[in-house]
């Protein structure tokens, strides 16, 4: 029996409201109507949704498992109906990159393609997940940091951040310099997990330390950004991710008596392919214009 997208969305009201009573109200039926659709939906499905009760209706641990598909497939209704109403006949292009990147690349990169005839649907996931969404066709363009070479994949270097460690600009360290790694860790401290590195530097700054108070990698960039900002923290970031912090005088770089303590390096990837996607290929455009901008800063 075949199942009816309308009974996804009874399906997801009564497992939310736990009443079959309540899902007919907000449909405008009886309960019994919702009654007869969920049996339907139980029996096409194969098994029992719900465990029916005096109080009401309680989702059983098969439905718990199938809701997240049964809200996949309304969506996904939702967006087809969408690519067909406003802006049809435009261009789509999905681009994805690491939480961390988001700030650095969405705006800036959505501020150049301003005036193009496309539309862009951003979101965000790890480096993995992008690149089994690129090699299954789901995206079009991801921005990851440096990964190991896939087969049918493109890939080219953005650019390069080194790692800084940043304060307020009202921070007793501002200022300072040739600053040491125990200076520093007499502060509160805020590393971002940009790596394996960021694993290395915070096993060098826990014996330095002056008590047992924990050090925690933290994730995404702006996480660490905020603590530098408002808490007094030193953070430990890329210094692209907070290259407008630094420029408007709201962070300030440390000057460090430590070799450099590592690099971002950023990576755009995208599906390689025979026929020409313009689209694609402007926006590829001007990520490329995006990470000059970054070299001249």
């Amino acid at each position: 029996m075949a199942i009816v997208l309308s009974d996804l969305q009874l399906l997801l009201d009564a497992a939310e409201l736990g009443s079959f009573s309540q899902t007919a109200a907000k449909h405008g039926w009886t309960q019994p109507q919702v009654s007869q659709r969920i049996a339907q939906l139980e029996s096409s499905l194969g098994t029992r949704l719900f465990s029916r009760h005096r109080r009401g209706a309680e989702p059983t641990a098969a439905c718990l498992a199938f809701l997240p598909a049964a809200r996949a497939a309304l969506e996904a209704l939702a967006d087809g109906r969408e690519q067909l109403g406003v802006g049809q006949g435009l261009p789509k292009l999905r681009l994805a990159c690491l939480p961390s990147l988001a700030g650095v690349i969405f705006g800036p990169l959505l501020r150049k393609l301003a005036d193009a005839p496309l539309e862009i649907r951003c979101d965000t996931d790890h480096s993995p997940q992008i690149l089994q969404q690129l090699l299954a066709g789901t995206l079009d363009i991801g921005f990851v940091l440096q990964r190991p070479a896939v087969s049918g994949i493109a890939q080219e270097a953005l650019g390069e951040s080194p790692i800084v460690a940043v304060v307020c600009a009202t921070h007793p360290l501002a200022g300072e310099r040739g600053l040491s790694l125990r200076e520093l860790a007499a502060h509160p401290l805020a590393p971002q997990r940009w790596g394996d590195a960021a694993e290395d530097l915070v096993r060098r700054l826990r014996p330095l330390r002056q008590s047992n108070s924990p050090i925690h990698l933290l994730q995404p960039a702006t996480a660490a950004r905020d603590l530098a900002l408002w808490h007094g923290y030193v953070a430990f970031v890329p210094r692209l991710a907070v290259r407008e912090e630094l420029a408007q005088g709201l962070l300030h770089e440390l000057d460090l008596a430590e070799p450099e303590l590592g690099r971002w390096r950023v990576v755009m990837a995208w599906r390689g392919g025979k026929r020409r996607d313009a689209a694609k290929e402007r926006a590829l455009a001007a990520a490329r214009q995006l990470a000059r901008d970054w070299r001249v800063d």
